[in-house]
């Protein structure tokens, strides 16, 4: 058994899978005290949502590249699966840990498994420390003038935006560690998908892990960002960042990120309104992590309670077509399509693929949330929901019910030259220009050119848009009490 002095400090890393800026792992590390740094697959803790399908191939990727990092400095990643309720306080007997330190979650199962398990912890007598390591702001520190949670975003960046934040931290120095106790092979876990394996389009667009996330960033600010303003919302062009499931794994941090683009735009090597146009994006994930917090039932329940009486009236035959990227809207299709090849899907077409779901489809949105849940790298507890209540209108700081996205007008509009549909919709890819975002509309001479033809190649549209808008304001309006929405312009 070692001596008091030389009793191990064990992290405990969950979303946050990165050594830099690591308060967890700086605070271990500043103890003196040898390290043990683990990872537990908790899948038993109750409520406990499960990780879907494509996030658990980036968490099998993540973690490996965070073991070769921590092998390389001369650790051992410690892999256990089970509930943390048993596993941690057994990793402590194992290694005869004298302190634990682990960085905070904020959804309501999370705080209740580790509020109990820093208790029970410290009643043995054993220092425990939590951390802030994913967000700027932690949730309970930006409060409106009467003391409680936003509600509505541009407020809670005004407050936020005024609380300084702190450089990020450098892993610098040297290593210490204990020896590990025995863990569990990654390879045990069965994280990527075998049979089948559908995880090659992701294999080929992303590098998960914590070099992956400094060179997406890297690459982002000095390639990308400058520009991002207008061409975030282009899906055909490269100005987004790419980094939303570095951030929530925590491979890279806010701060980092924060630093990087705000040293660009000190710099001069980007325009500073591309630089705060981007901040405020990151600052509509904490905002996403604010009501989690604050309002923990975001991802089952309506956030506005008067949703809870809309006639929602699912078209299965509609929702199949949706989840395969055939709806006969070729920005929706595209964008499905992008989801299931990479595990990812661009924000505006995003936006327009929930809104057909919900208010074309009248499905409920949580269906689409789960959808994302188990497709998206990214599938974050917090923004998946958050955003998916935005487009149905029931959320905090939503959409307005009346704004149902037009698929064509959207798509002529943000990707006005067909690159983004021909690249992922590529039997339409013969089309010209004017007829790419609806097809249904083009001559039969064109169609037989482009060689598509409709009903057998490529579908018709799953639902009329004009004729679904309006039984979606209907709807919209019993609920509302607004007499004339069906007199409101379309989007």
């Amino acid at each position: 058994m070692p001596t008091p002095s030389q009793r191990p400090a064990l992290v405990w890393l969950r979303d946050d899978l990165r050594l830099a800026d690591n308060p967890a792992v700086e605070a271990a590390r500043a103890s003196g005290r040898p390290l043990i740094l683990a990872y537990v697959l908790d899948e038993e803790s109750p409520n406990i949502r499960p990780l879907g399908g494509a996030a658990r191939w980036w968490l099998g990727r993540s973690l490996a590249a965070l073991g070769a990092e921590i092998r390389a400095l001369g650790g051992t990643l410690v892999l256990r699966r089970g509930a943390a309720a048993e596993v941690i306080p057994a990793l402590v007997e194992a290694s005869h840990a004298a302190a634990v330190f682990w960085n905070r979650r904020y959804g309501a199962p999370e705080i209740a498994v580790d509020g109990a398990l820093k208790a029970a912890l410290v009643g043995s007598g054993l220092l425990v420390g939590s951390f802030n390591a994913a967000l700027l702001h932690e949730p309970w520190t930006v409060k409106t003038q009467a003391g409680g949670p936003f509600r509505v975003f541009t407020p809670f960046y005004r407050s936020a935006r005024q609380q300084e934040v702190s450089p990020p931290q450098r892993a610098a120095g040297t290593w210490s560690f204990a020896e590990a106790p025995p863990g569990d092979r990654l390879d045990d876990w069965a994280l990527e998908p075998t049979r089948p394996d559908w995880a090659g389009g992701l294999r080929e667009n992303w590098t998960p892990g914590e070099r992956g996330a400094a060179a997406r960033l890297a690459t982002f600010v000095d390639e990308e960002l400058a520009g991002y303003t207008q061409g975030r919302d282009r899906p055909d062009l490269p100005h987004v960042s790419r980094l939303s499931p570095h951030l929530r794994f925590g491979e890279v941090s806010p701060r980092q990120v924060l630093a990087a683009v705000r040293h660009a735009a000190d710099a001069g090597t980007v325009p500073g309104r591309d630089a705060e146009k981007f901040v405020s994006e990151l600052y509509w994930r904490e905002f996403s992590y604010h009501l989690l917090f604050h309002f923990p039932d975001i991802g089952r329940q309506n956030f506005n309670a008067r949703f809870d009486a809309f006639e929602w009236q699912p078209d299965a035959t509609l929702e199949r077509a949706w989840r395969k990227g055939m709806t006969g809207y070729p920005l929706v299709d595209a964008g499905m399509r992008q989801l299931w090849q990479t595990g990812w899907m661009h924000n505006r077409v995003r936006m327009v693929a929930a809104s057909l779901l919900i208010k074309h489809g009248l499905t409920d949105w949580r269906q689409g949330e789960e959808w994302f849940w188990d497709t998206l790298v990214d599938a974050d507890p917090a923004n998946n929901p958050a955003s998916w209540q935005w487009v149905a209108g029931s959320g905090a700081d939503a959409a307005p019910y009346f704004r149902i996205f037009n698929p064509v007008s959207q798509g002529e509009k943000f990707d006005p030259n067909g690159a983004y549909v021909r690249r992922f919709v590529p039997e339409l890819a013969g089309l010209p220009d004017a007829f790419i975002h609806k097809p249904w509309q083009a001559p039969a001479d064109v169609l037989r050119r482009a060689g598509v033809v409709l009903g057998e190649t490529y579908p018709r549209p799953v639902v009329d848009h004009a004729a679904a808008r309006e039984r979606a304001l209907a709807r919209f309006a019993r609920i509302r009490g607004e007499l004339h929405a069906s007199r409101l312009p379309s989007r």
